[in-house]
C-alpha cells in the first residue's frame, strides 16, 4: 500500500525518554480508542532522517551495552524523528517514528460487544484528520444508532515469566478447548458486567451459545485451564518452535507488570585526571578510530562531528597526539575500556577527586572556595555544584511479569529486541545539573559499627534481634518469593543486599530530594538520584541528585543554586527537621519487616519518604528513617542533631 495510506500516520506521541521506562520495544501503550505494542528494532527505520543526528556518542555505555548483548552492537541510537509535523501533516515527518502495531488484535464493540479479530476485517479504521493523531479509532457499523460505533481492544492478554506475550484464545475458551459445533469461525460476544470481586467478563458464541467467564482462569487455579505459552514475541512477528512450554497468566492490558524495561544509564564524565580532549576523544572514538592518520584530519574536518567538537585544536599538534594516545591505551588493554558494567566506578572517582576536570559542555564541576559551611562540617565532607551534566540511557531488553533484579539481572529472563543479533540499541541523552555529596567516612564507619551493636527484644518471640539484620532477613525473603517457582540451584538469596551504607545514604538522598521539591519547585519527578555506596572492599559515600528531564526544567540553574553554603544549610536543617515525624506515625516509626513479610523498607511511607518511581534508582526499596535521624528511643541515628 502506498506510504501515503492514512494508517501509515502517526497515532500518538511520546517523549524519548518514555521509551527508556514506560513505552519502549515489546511494551502496549495505551492510546485514547486503543492500545499499540512497540514492534522490535528491524522495523525502526533511520534511513528518512538525512542530516538529523543518528548516533548517540558515550563509550561507556556502549561498552556496558556490549558486555550484555555483545560486541555486535555497535551503536546507540535516538528514536527516529523528524521535525515538520505542524508545517507538513503530511509529509515524512508524520510517517517517521518508532512503529507499532494494533494489540491486542481482539477488539470490542462498544455498542452490540461483538468480540473478533481485526484480520476479520469486521472493524474499520479510521485517521483522516493528519493534526489530530489522537482522533485514531477502529470502528463498527453495526446498525446501532446513525454513526458508527467506538471499536476497543479486548482487555485480556496472556503474558509468561519467560516474556512472551499472546493474544487471550477466546475462541478456544469459551468452547473449553474444542471447535464450535456450528461453524468453524463463529462470532463472539463479550459482555462485562463489572464488579467489586475481581474480573466479571462473560464470552458467549452466537451461534452454538456456549459461554463461560473470564474468572474461570483468573488466579492460580485458573491457570490450570489455559493452554501452555506458545511463545509468541509479538513486536518481532515470532513464536517459539515447539512453544514455550510455560504456564501463561491472565494479564489486563494496561497492567503495571506487563512490561518492565530493563535500561543502563551512565554520566558523561572523563576519566579521572584526563583534560576536555581526552575526554572528547574518548567520546567521538566511533568516528575517529579508523583516521590512518594526521594528513587525513583536514577531510574529516569537513565533517561532524570534527567539524565543530574539535575547533581548539590544531590538526598536527594536540588532536593527533591525543588520538594515538588513546589508541595505544586501547591496545594496551586499559582497564576502563574493557567493557565492565561497573558504570559508577569512574562517576565516583571524578566527583570524589581533590582536583576537579577541566569543564567542557558535558560536564562543568564548581567546589566553594569556602568548601563545605561550617554548621555543616561533621555532616559533609564535601559539596560539589555540577552546572552541567549529560545523562545517556539505553535500553538493552524488557522483561514480563517480574521486574529486572538490580544485582542479579540473569535471575529473570530478558526478552530480546531483535530477531538476531542487534547492531545497535535505542537511547536517549538529557542534559542538567546536580549536587554531590560526600559524607564523611569515619562518621559512617562509626555509625555502622553502633548499628550493628545495637538489639531490642522482639515482642513476639522474645528474643534479642537487630534492626540490620530484620532488613536483611526481609531482602532474602523477598528474593524467595518473588522468584519461589525458578530458583536455580545455588541461589544465593542474600546475593545483592546493599548494605547498611546504602540505607543511610539511600535515605538521605529521598530526605533532600522531597525537601527540594518543596524549596525551589523542582517537581521531584524531574530530580534523579545516584547513590554512591560502594562495597565492603570499597567503601563509598556519595550522593548524586541531579536533573534528569529533557527540557528546560533541568537546566535553569535552580538545583545548583541549593549548593549554596547558606542555602544547603537551611535545605539540610529542613530535610533532617521533617524526617524526625510523619504524619502516619506511630505507624511509621514502627514499621519493620518481621516474617512472613517482605517489604524492603522500614520506617518510611508516602507521606515521609518515597518518591516518583522514576526518580528512586531502587524503586523506593531500601528506605528507613531511623537510620538517619533519631525517630523512637534507640541509638541507630547518622545525626541525632539537627545543624
Amino acid at each position: 500500500m502506498a506510504d501515503s495510506a492514512p494508517y501509515r500516520r502517526r497515532v500518538g506521541a511520546v517523549r524519548p525518554s518514555h521509551l527508556m521506562f514506560t513505552s519502549g520495544v515489546g511494551s502496549i501503550v495505551d492510546l485514547p480508542n486503543f492500545s499499540v505494542l512497540v514492534k522490535g528494532l528491524e522495523d525502526w527505520r533511520h534511513d528518512k532522517l538525512g542530516d538529523a543526528p543518528q548516533v548517540i556518542a558515550e563509550p561507556r555505555l556502549l561498552a556496558a551495552v556490549q558486555s550484555v548483548l555483545g560486541k555486535t552492537v555497535t551503536e546507540l541510537k535516538p528514536a527516529p524523528w523528524l521535525p515538520g509535523i505542524d508545517s507538513n501533516p503530511n509529509g515524512d515527518a508524520s510517517r517517521t517514528g518508532v512503529p507499532v502495531m494494533p494489540f491486542p488484535s481482539w477488539m470490542r464493540c462498544t455498542a452490540c460487544n461483538l468480540l473478533a479479530p481485526i484480520d476479520t476485517q469486521a472493524f474499520g479504521f479510521r485517521n483522516d484528520k493528519p493534526r489530530k493523531p489522537h482522533e485514531a479509532r477502529f470502528f463498527h457499523e453495526c446498525g446501532r444508532g446513525s454513526k458508527p460505533r467506538l471499536v476497543v481492544g479486548a482487555r485480556f492478554v496472556l503474558a509468561c515469566t519467560a516474556g512472551h506475550l499472546d493474544d487471550f484464545p477466546y475462541l478456544e475458551f469459551v468452547h473449553r478447548g474444542e471447535a464450535c459445533a456450528k461453524v468453524a469461525k463463529p462470532n463472539l460476544l463479550m459482555q462485562d458486567f463489572g464488579g467489586n470481586i475481581g474480573a466479571n467478563v462473560r464470552i458467549r458464541c452466537q451461534r452454538c451459545d456456549a459461554e463461560r467467564n473470564i474468572r474461570e482462569v483468573m488466579g492460580r487455579k485458573g491457570r490450570e485451564q489455559l493452554p501452555n505459552c506458545r511463545g509468541r514475541h509479538p513486536h518481532l512477528g515470532t513464536f517459539a518452535e515447539n512453544g514455550c512450554g510455560q504456564q501463561p497468566h491472565v494479564v489486563v492490558v494496561g497492567a503495571s507488570n506487563q512490561w518492565f524495561a530493563q535500561p543502563l544509564s551512565a554520566l558523561a564524565v572523563p576519566k579521572a585526571g584526563a583534560n576536555e580532549l581526552d575526554a572528547k576523544i574518548e567520546q567521538f572514538w566511533a568516528n575517529l578510530q579508523h583516521v590512518p592518520g594526521p594528513e587525513s584530519l583536514p577531510f574529516m574536518r569537513s565533517m561532524p562531528p570534527l567539524s565543530y567538537e574539535f575547533e581548539k585544536w590544531a590538526d598536527n599538534g594536540e588532536l593527533w597526539a591525543a588520538i594515538v594516545r588513546h589508541r595505544g591505551k586501547l591496545e594496551g588493554g586499559d582497564p576502563d575500556a574493557s567493557g565492565q558494567m561497573d558504570l559508577l566506578t569512574p562517576e565516583w572517582q571524578v566527583f570524589s577527586a581533590p582536583t576537579l576536570p577541566e569543564a567542557t559542555d558535558d560536564f562543568t564541576l564548581y567546589r566553594h572556595p569556602d568548601g563545605v559551611p561550617s554548621l555543616l562540617k561533621g555532616y559533609y565532607a564535601d559539596v560539589i555544584q555540577a552546572e552541567r551534566l549529560r545523562e545517556v540511557r539505553a535500553m538493552i531488553g524488557f522483561t514480563r511479569l517480574d521486574a529486572p533484579d538490580f544485582e542479579d539481572p540473569e535471575l529473570v529472563t530478558r526478552a530480546p529486541l531483535t530477531r538476531s543479533k542487534p547492531t545497535w540499541v535505542p537511547a536517549s541523552e538529557v542534559r542538567g545539573e546536580g549536587i554531590f555529596l560526600k559524607l564523611p567516612e569515619d562518621l559512617l564507619v562509626a555509625w555502622e559499627e553502633r548499628v550493628r551493636a545495637s538489639s531490642f527484644t522482639d515482642e513476639h518471640s522474645g528474643q534479642r534481634r537487630s534492626v540490620p539484620h530484620e532488613h536483611r532477613e526481609a531482602y532474602g525473603r523477598f528474593r524467595e518469593y518473588r522468584y519461589s517457582d525458578r530458583i536455580r540451584q545455588g541461589f544465593d538469596k542474600y546475593r545483592g543486599w546493599p548494605g547498611l551504607r546504602y540505607y543511610a545514604l539511600h535515605t538521605l538522598s529521598h530526605l533532600l530530594i522531597r525537601t527540594i521539591a518543596l524549596e525551589c519547585g523542582y517537581n521531584s519527578a524531574s530530580l534523579s538520584e545516584r547513590i554512591y555506596a560502594g562495597g565492603e572492599d570499597d567503601p563509598r559515600s556519595g550522593i548524586l541528585i541531579y536533573t534528569a528531564v529533557p527540557d528546560a526544567e533541568g537546566t535553569l540553574g535552580g538545583l545548583v543554586s541549593l549548593a549554596e553554603p547558606e542555602e544547603l544549610v537551611r535545605l539540610t536543617r529542613r530535610a533532617l527537621s521533617d524526617a524526625r515525624r510523619c504524619s502516619s506515625d506511630p505507624l511509621c516509626a514502627e514499621r519493620l519487616p518481621r516474617a512472613p513479610e517482605d517489604f524492603l523498607h522500614g520506617a518510611a511511607c508516602h507521606v515521609c519518604l518515597f518518591v516518583s518511581e522514576t526518580t528512586c534508582e531502587r524503586g523506593n526499596r531500601f528506605l528507613d528513617r531511623r537510620f538517619i535521624v533519631p525517630v523512637d528511643a534507640s541509638d541507630l541515628a547518622l545525626y541525632p542533631e539537627i545543624p
